[in-house]
């Protein structure tokens, strides 16, 4: 039956969720989905550069030190990994739609707008995650014509 068939959305923020899984963070694990056309063309999720350090084996209380400014030092966002990836391999990411689990910082969504990425859905607001007043990722990308969506994940009646 057509109402039991999943959309493309819930099926792509469902597997940024199992690719935030992935993430070697010990504070958050984001993942991202990047898709065009009802076909993913590349995913990622937060963690070092591969052949650097992995946080929670080298520092699995704290993680990672911290840069000048607070912030992680080693990580790559899941979005920004995801769009390294597709740069890395040619792919054209003009009106493709990224799913997130965490609303893009405001570096990550300069980083969508740039690319032509149109459309962002996120799980989770990251203004809420580092106690800050505003989402200035998504300030930005509402104020130049990127759409972006609060996702609300769909009731199941699945029973596990």
């Amino acid at each position: 039956m057509k109402g039991d068939i999943p959309s493309f959305d819930d099926i792509y923020m469902e597997l940024a969720g199992s690719l935030s899984k992935r993430s070697h963070c010990v504070k958050l694990k984001v993942g991202a989905v990047i898709a065009k056309e009802t076909r993913i063309v590349s995913l990622g999720y937060n963690g070092p550069p591969a052949g650097t350090h992995n946080c929670d084996h080298e520092w699995p209380e704290d993680g990672c030190p911290r840069s000048s400014k607070g912030s992680c030092s080693l990580a790559v966002h899941a979005e920004e990994n995801a769009i390294l990836y597709a740069a890395k391999n040619k792919v054209d990411l003009q009106g493709a739609t990224v799913y997130v689990t965490l609303s893009p910082c405001l570096p990550c969504a300069r980083m969508i707008y740039t690319t032509g990425i149109k459309k962002v859905y996120y799980l989770n607001s990251y203004a809420k995650y580092k106690g800050i007043g505003a989402d200035e990722g998504v300030d930005f990308l509402t104020k130049f014509g990127v759409e972006v969506i609060k996702f609300i994940q769909p009731a199941t009646d699945l029973q596990v």
